[in-house]
């Protein structure tokens, strides 16, 4: 379909809750994709990391169509074996007990949520207990989610949420213990705060919010939706600290495009639900365990996380140099191949520009810092044409 046609019909049929760029993408291959007049854009969103292996990686496709000749779907009353060798793996990954397989990172969340809240209830805490979560989060947009999501601009045109829900200050653990009380049965924050702009947690906070949670008996979920497989430069961003969740959520990556996710607990959190507390008709089906199963051997095969590492190192040294060129960017933060810029100026002009002027794919975090999440397969040469690039849009856009 022509490119104008196909945009005009989006607008007639999807629902208006997105403001799409006029692009239409077709295909991809490696860290490249490509539109429907076949004009060949870098990508450095990777589906806002979710494509950790890039497009087309060798075997993962095969893995996935092998999987449909045999059986796509099966009722969770049944057993399969790609989700017993998904989650295998993925709790091999993580160090973590038990493994609730998702159709989302959203969906993932609802069911760490639920944890926390049954979790509570089995020790007599009946409904009276409350959480912590932390002011520029975000977790989903379900109703859930959106309640342990400290942004108002989410927040308030779907009120009233999920009640006894209190935000601390990430990176701040003096903020946390203001709101402790006899009635905390749980934190939830990112590991990496994402869209809230790039924050990694200190090593100081996120092991005294561990150590809080441990005297009081309460649960740390800790959400790797968007920082974990393998983006931090360790496998979960929590494995670089010495700490562990007693819930994580997992997706994005964790399928390669294939939409999965997951939650994942450790000790008594691992036996707080019972069968009835919580189900599923598509999540952990064999099309996206299949796909899963093969991501994380390749993860393992091919040394993804010693890869990230290296060229994360790249990357950051590239972008602390713009960072030092340019007076509009302020500041720069992050781990591995999950960084950001935060410039003095609006960031959507520049954004704009890489892709329809550089063909460069980039994303912003709030409206003044550029995202870089790109595939974690990108290489040396790539970083040098995307800062290329970015400079032009740059050069083009801040007068």
């Amino acid at each position: 379909m022509e490119k104008q046609k196909a945009i005009a019909e989006a607008e007639k049929v999807l629902y208006k809750v997105y403001n799409r760029f006029p692009v239409v993408f077709d295909s991809g291959k490696g860290v490249k994709l490509y539109d429907t007049d076949g004009v060949e854009y870098l990508d450095f969103c990777a589906g806002i990391a979710v494509m950790g292996l890039g497009y087309d990686y060798p075997g993962f496709n095969d893995a996935v169509k092998a999987q449909i000749d045999k059986v796509y779907h099966l009722s969770n009353y049944f057993y399969n074996e790609p989700s017993i060798e998904a989650g295998e793996k993925l709790l091999k990954a993580s160090g973590m007990d038990k493994v609730f397989f998702t159709n989302s990172g959203t969906e993932a969340i609802e069911g760490a949520l639920k944890i926390a809240k049954r979790y509570a209830y089995n020790k007599g805490m009946g409904t009276d207990y409350e959480m912590i979560a932390m002011k520029h989060s975000f977790h989903g947009r379900s109703l859930g989610a959106l309640s342990v999501t400290g942004n108002d601009h989410y927040q308030i045109p779907f009120a009233p949420l999920i009640p006894n829900i209190k935000f601390a200050d990430f990176n701040d653990l003096d903020s946390v213990k203001a709101l402790w009380n006899d009635k905390t049965c749980a934190v939830i924050m990112e590991t990496i705060q994402g869209e809230g702009g790039i924050y990694p947690a200190t090593e100081e906070f996120i092991k005294g919010v561990r150590a809080l949670c441990d005297r009081s008996d309460a649960l740390l979920i800790l959400d790797e939706i968007q920082c974990g497989m393998g983006r931090s430069g360790s496998m979960f961003a929590w494995q670089g600290y010495g700490v562990k969740p007693d819930v994580m959520t997992t997706a994005k990556a964790l399928g390669n495009g294939v939409p999965i996710g997951a939650f994942l607990a450790a000790g008594k959190a691992a036996m707080a639900m019972e069968p009835g507390d919580h189900g599923t008709t598509y999540g952990g089906n064999p099309l996206v365990c299949a796909a899963a199963s093969k991501v994380l051997d390749i993860f393992e095969q091919d040394h993804i996380v010693d890869h990230v590492n290296e060229i994360g190192a790249y990357l950051w040294k590239k972008l602390d140099e713009l960072k030092e060129k340019y007076d509009c960017i302020a500041d720069h933060r992050g781990k591995g191949l999950i960084q950001g810029l935060e410039f003095t100026v609006p960031v959507g002009p520049i954004v704009s520009s890489a892709l329809l002027e550089q063909k460069l794919v980039l994303i912003s975090a709030g409206s003044n810092i550029i995202r870089f999440v790109p595939p974690l397969v990108i290489g040396e040469a790539d970083v040098d044409e995307m800062v290329k690039r970015l400079e032009a849009a740059i050069t083009e856009t801040v007068k």
